[in-house]
């Protein structure tokens, strides 16, 4: 089904070749390899702090103890979105994003509160790579793969907020990566 989203980016006379999602559910990516350690640390390190500043609340000064229960709270949450909340929140955003590609463009479209569309033209792509699993599954990158240091904001912690355009996971990679590059033909 083509997504109504999709479908209103198109441009007149312009067709889809093949459209898309990306995979569905919990995505665990080669980055999880350093962030879950890493926020499981943090996390761990944080209820501790908050353990031992609430074990502290009958003595004398604890009214000011109130800003270190705060700080130590919002690490907290912080923490929870860290070791949790990320993955929910990146199952949500590829809910809600589709791929195209057409006889002229490549379409990255994300519809709801985070709205974004990504329109690259076939005859002016920058550096394309494909990333293939067994299954056939994989993930195309449309210019520079930036690496998890460079990243800034979420993007780090959710695949789908990367700021390289792709389209992540899809079933067929390959198929759709060998459709691309025969549209876009040699470059002069």
């Amino acid at each position: 089904m083509l997504d109504d989203g999709l479908r209103s980016r198109l441009m007149p006379g312009e067709r889809i070749l093949w459209s898309g999602q990306p995979r569905q559910g919990l995505l665990f990516t080669s980055r999880d390899i350093f962030i879950v350690p890493f926020s499981l640390l943090w996390f761990g390190f944080v209820v501790f702090w908050e353990v031992t500043v609430v074990s502290q609340r009958n003595s004398p000064g604890a009214h000011s103890l109130v800003p270190l229960l705060v700080i130590g709270g919002v690490f907290i949450l912080l923490g929870l979105f860290a070791v949790i909340g990320r993955f929910f929140l990146d199952a949500w955003l590829r809910r809600r994003t589709s791929y195209g590609v057409t006889e002229r463009r490549v379409l990255v479209v994300r519809s709801g509160r985070f709205n974004k569309l990504v329109a690259l033209n076939v005859d002016k792509l920058p550096e394309v790579s494909l990333s293939e699993k067994r299954d056939g599954r994989g993930t195309i990158t449309f210019g520079p793969d930036t690496t998890l240091w460079v990243r800034r904001g979420f993007s780090g912690l959710l695949p789908s907020l990367d700021p390289s355009p792709r389209f992540l996971e899809i079933e067929n990679a390959r198929g759709v990566f060998d459709q691309i590059q025969g549209l876009a033909g040699p470059k002069k």
